[in-house]
């Protein structure tokens, strides 16, 4: 019978997940996430009349401080994982508009600018030889290069949301319902096709940003140029509470279903040993 040193010897190192699983509520989470965005940097760019230069710092300052927190999180801590993604749609809205319209360069070509950007990070990302599963991200770098990539994607959202409903004429119901028509298709390829899950995971986050963009203008622009009239104050209010509730019921279903830890992470080209970015655990 093997003695307790003996049991010991076989557990091996395992690391805390602080990354969410890709299911369902994720989308739902995101979508809520990235349509307050939109209506936040409009509150306060457009409502509160600050400007998109000023808004854009004041959103980066913050978003700066809660990737800071997430960084050192130990563990999935869904309220902080949330603020970040929000974050970086309102700063991501910002941005985009300063650059598009501060700045002139117009939808089409903010977009361009934004998708080379994104391209080069996934570059740099596959160069790295961190791991480009989501979900298993378990280094301080990978985890960079994630947020670093949803900020990029949260922007390029902006402008290809704009792009559609403005540039393309299409208006804000039309460019939602075109988006989520999109959406169902690469659904299914995810379920009844062979098509790399890493490809159709961030088309899907690039695409939920301008999803979220023109369902936040259908709720928050005036009658007369399309939307409910809700305002940027009511609609992201609401979309703040909604957020809280369901980040509120995440954290319950975590605390639950504790998510299983992850291997030790490894280089993914050279199977070296890297240093973990969550709290190290045996099993």
């Amino acid at each position: 019978m093997p003695t307790p040193a003996t049991r010991s010897d076989t557990r091996v190192r395992m690391v805390m997940r602080k990354l969410p699983h890709v299911t369902v509520l994720f989308w739902v989470l995101k979508i809520v996430a990235t349509t307050l965005g939109e209506t936040g940097g409009d509150l306060l760019a457009q409502t509160l009349n600050v400007g998109y230069l000023v808004s854009t710092v004041i959103f980066f300052v913050l978003l700066v401080v809660a990737v800071v927190v997430q960084l050192k999180a130990r563990r999935l801590h869904p309220a902080i994982f949330w603020t970040v993604i929000a974050l970086t749609s309102t700063a991501g809205t910002t941005l985009s508009d300063l650059m598009n319209r501060t700045g002139g360069i117009g939808y089409t070509g903010g977009a361009a600018i934004l998708c080379a950007g994104l391209a080069i990070v996934f570059i740099a990302w596959w160069r790295s030889g961190q791991t480009l599963d989501v979900e298993n991200i378990a280094t301080f770098r990978g985890e960079m290069l994630y947020w670093i990539a949803i900020l990029f994607s949260n922007s390029l959202g902006t402008s290809s949301g704009d792009f559609l409903s403005d540039s393309l004429g299409f208006g804000f119901s039309i460019s939602a319902l075109m988006l989520s028509a999109i959406m169902l298709l690469l659904l299914g390829l995810h379920y009844f096709t062979r098509v790399n899950g890493m490809l159709l995971f961030w088309i899907a986050f690039v695409l939920t940003r301008p999803l979220g963009a023109t369902v936040g203008d259908y709720l928050s622009k005036p009658l007369d140029h399309g939307g409910l009239a809700w305002g940027t104050m009511w609609t992201s209010a609401a979309l703040l509470a909604a957020l809280i509730g369901l980040i509120a019921y995440q954290t319950v279903q975590v605390r639950r279903h504790p998510l299983q830890p992850l291997p030790a992470p490894t280089h993914r080209r050279t199977g070296a040993p890297q240093r973990p970015n969550g709290e190290v655990v045996l099993a």
